[in-house]
């Protein structure tokens, strides 16, 4: 994985971090003093489910920043009648007819059963660049591929895309 992002996925990183820090840190710290306070800590349920709160929101807080930290920035703009991140694309399955819309983003965002399809899986990079009408060669790996066909493409925008939990 190249943790390749876009602008935009840094941005709403950033602006996850922030709130991590500055409002969910202070309320899990809020939570471990009230609980150890409670007593006997071996038996503390509270106490034991708020430090794996405060420790989990940590664990996010590294991955982001080491995710931003090793990103290399690409561009989310694309020729209009081209495939590219953030472009909602319309394709055709040769080997069963059946038709899917998904929508190609950065690994950060991908979630196949929604229809976010990274742009460093087979599919998103086979897709990239190409146009309407266009046959493109899907390779799975050295023994398994497939041909779908470019239906339509739609610019959009990535306002109401998430970035992954892990």
């Amino acid at each position: 994985m190249h943790n390749e992002l876009t602008k935009n996925d840094i941005k709403k990183m950033e602006d996850e971090i922030e709130y991590r820090v500055q409002v969910v840190r202070k309320q899990a710290l809020e939570d471990v003093k009230e609980a150890r306070a409670h007593g006997d800590l071996s038996e503390n349920f509270e106490y034991h489910a708020a430090k794996k709160f405060k420790n989990q929101n940590e664990s996010r807080i590294r991955y982001l920043q080491r995710m931003i930290k090793s990103a290399v920035v690409i561009s989310d703009e694309s020729a209009e009648d081209e495939a590219g991140v953030n472009n909602t694309v319309e394709i055709y399955y040769e080997d069963d007819g059946s038709t899917e819309t998904i929508k190609l983003v950065t690994t950060v965002r991908g979630d196949s059963l929604e229809g976010y399809i990274s742009i460093e899986c087979p599919l998103g990079k086979a897709l990239l660049g190409h146009k309407v009408g266009d046959r493109v060669l899907v390779e799975v790996n050295d023994h398994i591929s497939y041909y779908v066909v470019i239906k339509s493409i739609q610019k959009t925008d990535d306002s109401g895309d998430k970035i992954q939990s892990y």
